[in-house]
């Protein structure tokens, strides 16, 4: 925390420079606003520094790099996945360990940082709604389960992963620092009961669309794709009560035809200024402990870690440890 940013800048720059054994390398990520805010934070400048092009390529398709990996044609080089997946492919042994001789850890949230991950950016689901759409939004987890109160179609994460079955169980009353270990059967009554009115997204993109145009007007939305979607012009209400945390994560793939670039292009992505670029970008909060003080205040206190009064934070390790068997029965229940 005592070292100045122009110390950490330079030490960033180092990591990132030197001879390039690669003309190109290929970034993955989410696409929509957000993987456009990590361009041109972090692909460009990284371009502009090393002469290194970065593809950019996606969505992340976890399939898809399970299939690259096993079939040894691995074509991502660095890819933007949810922490509690980092978590377990780095124990499956799907990822490549993280060079922290080129990327330089000392300054990152230690609770985003193994072996094979470092975070990417840091946020929260909180509930969303386009409020020129309907006649009152929902505030709580409680309200967006209330389809008398709140009628009409809203919209969740359609995959298997931390989110949902927190906000879930929080609406039907489960105290924050009782959610673990997660009681499935509760969470998929509750569900139950909204389960005809859930248009669910699949992607952030497709989040801010279904808001956008009403055809879900409110629902479970990362905070970011609010943001973005509240600079676009749409009168937006977010509500922070009980924001779900978690954090994306920085992976390289095993196999990745171009390491020694991803480690360069993590060493920078990590980097305080461009860690404070995404987060004045997305909304997103930054993972570099140095960030902060490189924005501007006000932009700063909206963040999600500015959001701490009622927030909850997801159980990576517990995801993690049991992401399979929830999938298994998530799938399962999405399709009855």
């Amino acid at each position: 925390m005592k070292t100045t940013f122009a110390v950490a800048a330079v030490a960033a720059f180092v990591a990132v420079s030197g001879p390039a054994h690669a003309d190109n390398m290929v970034f993955s990520s989410w696409g929509g606003t957000t993987q456009d805010a990590q361009k041109a934070a972090w692909a460009s400048p990284f371009t502009e520094k090393t002469g290194i092009t970065v593809v950019q390529d996606g969505p992340t398709d976890y399939g898809k790099l399970k299939a690259m990996v096993e079939a040894g044609q691995v074509t991502w080089d660095v890819v933007d996945v949810e922490g509690d997946y980092a978590a377990q492919a780095g124990k499956n042994g799907q990822l490549e360990k993280l060079d922290f001789s080129v990327i330089d850890k000392s300054k990152l949230d230690p609770r985003f940082v193994t072996d094979y991950s470092v975070g990417s950016f840091y946020y929260s689901f909180v509930i969303g709604c386009n409020a020129d759409a309907v006649s009152a939004c929902p505030k709580t987890w409680a309200d967006l389960f209330d389809t008398v109160k709140f009628p009409g179609k809203r919209t969740f994460y359609k995959w298997s992963a931390p989110g949902v079955i927190e906000a879930a169980l929080l609406a039907d009353g489960v105290a924050a620092d009782k959610l673990y270990p997660l009681d499935l059967d509760r969470a998929f009554k509750k569900l139950d009961t909204i389960k005809s009115d859930i248009v669910w997204w699949s992607g952030g993109a497709q989040s801010q669309q279904l808001l956008a145009s009403a055809e879900a007007p409110f629902g479970s939305i990362w905070n970011g794709r609010m943001t973005a979607l509240a600079a676009s012009g749409i009168k937006t209400e977010t509500s922070w009560e009980q924001n779900i945390t978690a954090a994306d994560s920085l992976v390289v793939p095993k196999g990745s035809p171009n390491v020694e670039a991803a480690m360069k292009f993590i060493a920078m992505a990590t980097a305080a200024e461009p860690q404070a670029a995404l987060a004045k970008a997305t909304g997103y909060a930054p993972i570099n402990v140095d960030s902060a003080k490189l924005m501007d205040p006000e932009t700063a206190k909206t963040l999600p870690d500015q959001q701490t009064a009622s927030q909850v934070n997801a159980d990576m390790n517990y995801w993690a440890d049991n992401r399979d068997a929830i999938g298994e029965k998530w799938y399962a229940w999405q399709a009855k």
